[in-house]
């Protein structure tokens, strides 16, 4: 009777991490029902339909299980051999946005492409194509990039073509979110600290440089400095610093409790892109710094699913598969960070939205498709059961 239990045991399907699945699946309803609850007002006033945003977001997420669904059949093996053909592909993608005509300007920038049903940001899916890019140069190329300076030179100046072409949409945010994640695959593939500390200085420097020399960076900057000595300063009226003031008056007014869920007043034309960038600010308004908090850790909790099935794979010796994961995950990390700063001020505005959380279906869709991702390497681990599937070359 024990062998048969044990055999079936063996046998039982397995469907990838269920508590991956079980709080992405959480993050998607509150987004669903906050975002619909911080875009009524400007539904209402723009469309004349104050659910319109909710069902436009419904229809992402539909369209983002059935890409998910599509993505999780591919085998890892695929994106392996095809790691170097991604990086071209990325290199198209954004340069095909800066194509007169073909590129959709909003906002003061250039960043997506009208495809009928909606505007893709090209920034989110060249996330995902990057990502494996970097993994499989990692994991055939381990040993020159983590003991050499030359090595570790390499990803840094492979990555210089689409920073280039993401600075010229201007995509500044999505250019932070990118070389954090990759600076992290470096750090855990097992790169030199000091190499890593210098590349870390540089950037930095490299990313001040870029604020002091963009008139339309630095007005960010110096809007944000303004909000923080004079909210309503008539110069910042409307801009960056105007956002990031109504939107510590919303953390004000919802204090720890909230107002109650659909009561938010600064969702009424107060705060600009309460339904984007800044539903943090409304989540707090409505259901209070307390429902932030329990955010945070539902994020903080999906994150750690994501690290660990990146760490199994790396213990099995899976290192692509580790390497893979390890970038989706600080993707996700640099986001939530830099979208949660931006809302309570700690950064200037950045304009990225809230993973799940935030309307907008080139975030929604390249987030489905990243868990699926992270799904099927956690399978294609278990059926390995622990053997290596790629090696370091």
């Amino acid at each position: 009777m024990q062998a048969v239990t044990h055999q079936q045991f063996q046998t039982r399907p397995y469907y990838g991490d269920s508590w991956l699945i079980i709080l992405a699946m959480l993050l998607v309803f509150v987004g669903l029902v906050m975002m619909t609850s911080a875009s009524v007002e400007i539904g209402e006033s723009l469309h004349r339909d104050p659910f319109y945003y909710f069902k436009r977001q419904l229809i992402f997420i539909l369209l983002g299980l059935v890409g998910a669904i599509i993505t999780f059949q591919i085998p890892l093996l695929w994106w392996q051999k095809g790691s170097y053909g991604l990086f071209i592909i990325t290199l198209l993608l954004l340069s095909l946005v800066l194509v007169p005509g073909v590129g959709y300007t909003a906002g003061g920038g250039t960043r997506w492409i009208n495809i009928g049903f909606m505007t893709l940001q090209v920034s989110e899916p060249s996330k995902i194509l990057i990502v494996f890019f970097m993994a499989g140069l990692l994991s055939r190329q381990h040993e020159f990039i983590c003991n050499s300076l030359k090595g570790f030179l390499l990803p840094f100046a492979l990555m210089s073509l689409p920073v280039l072409l993401l600075l010229l949409e201007p995509d500044f945010g999505a250019v932070v979110v990118i070389m954090f994640a990759v600076m992290a695959m470096l750090f855990l593939a097992g790169a030199r600290f000091w190499h890593f500390l210098l590349s870390a200085i540089l950037l930095l420097g490299a990313g001040s440089a870029m604020i002091f020399t963009s008139a339309y960076r630095m007005r960010r900057v110096t809007s944000y400095l303004q909000a923080l000595k004079d909210p309503f300063h008539e110069d910042i009226v409307f801009d960056s610093g105007y956002q990031l003031a109504q939107a510590l008056i919303g953390f004000g007014r919802g204090e720890w409790l909230g107002m109650g869920l659909g009561n938010s007043i600064q969702k009424m034309y107060f705060l600009p892109d309460g339904h984007t960038d800044f539903i943090i600010a409304i989540i707090a308004e409505e259901l209070g710094v307390i429902s932030v908090l329990a955010l945070l850790l539902l994020f903080t909790a999906f994150i750690s699913r994501a690290l660990i099935i990146a760490r199994k794979n790396e213990t099995n010796g899976n290192f692509f598969a580790a390497y893979a994961a390890y970038g989706f995950a600080f993707i996700f990390v640099a986001q939530v960070a830099i979208n949660v700063c931006v809302n309570v001020g700690l950064l200037p505005n950045k304009g990225l939205t809230l993973p799940f959380i935030s309307y907008g279906g080139s975030s929604l869709l390249t987030c489905m498709a990243m868990v699926a991702l992270l799904l099927r390497i956690d399978i294609e681990n278990h059926q390995t059961g622990g053997k290596k599937a790629s090696v370091r070359v």
